[in-house]
């Protein structure tokens, strides 16, 4: 497969990072300093730290995606580096997922004292977005699995 096949993929990989990273360095540090009612910051501060948290596994993913697209121009995607790299995207899906969830308690209590129960259904965005994409790698793992499986077996006949 030729070098560049999958550099569009590669590109919007690290465009997907950019806006995760200037909003953890940037914007959350700044709503920390500035909360909009400081009579219930305390409560941002467990949906801060949660948010802070999950950009680790976010940015395991993307590098672990980054991995596999360079699996692929190499011609070895069909191993099993690639099935690892999707089981740690898996993982990462799972633990941001997982991460937001904690959080949704306190998304409530923002949301009763702001009287703004939209904010509930945005927070539950994130919990579902990374489980599909959980369960999409997850898909994508047992495929590569079975076609790695199938590949050895044809190799064993010839």
């Amino acid at each position: 497969m030729k070098q560049g096949s999958t550099l569009f993929l590669k590109i919007a990989v690290f465009l997907m990072g950019l806006p995760v990273l200037a909003l953890s360095l940037f914007g959350l540090t700044w709503l920390t300093k500035n909360p909009v009612n400081p009579e219930y910051a305390h409560i941002l501060y467990p949906i801060l730290i949660s948010m802070y948290v999950s950009v680790i596994p976010f940015f395991v993913a993307l590098y672990q995606a980054f991995k596999l697209l360079s699996y692929i121009d190499k011609n070895e995607a069909f191993s099993a580096l690639s099935v690892q790299a999707l089981k740690v995207i898996k993982r990462c899906a799972m633990t941001i997922s997982g991460l937001y969830a904690l959080a949704m308690p306190f998304v409530f209590l923002v949301a009763d004292l702001d009287d703004a129960p939209g904010l509930i259904i945005v927070g539950m965005v994130p919990i579902f977005a990374s489980m599909v994409i959980a369960v999409f790698a997850a898909v994508l793992q047992r495929l590569l699995r079975e076609a790695i499986d199938i590949k050895s077996e044809n190799d064993l006949i010839v």
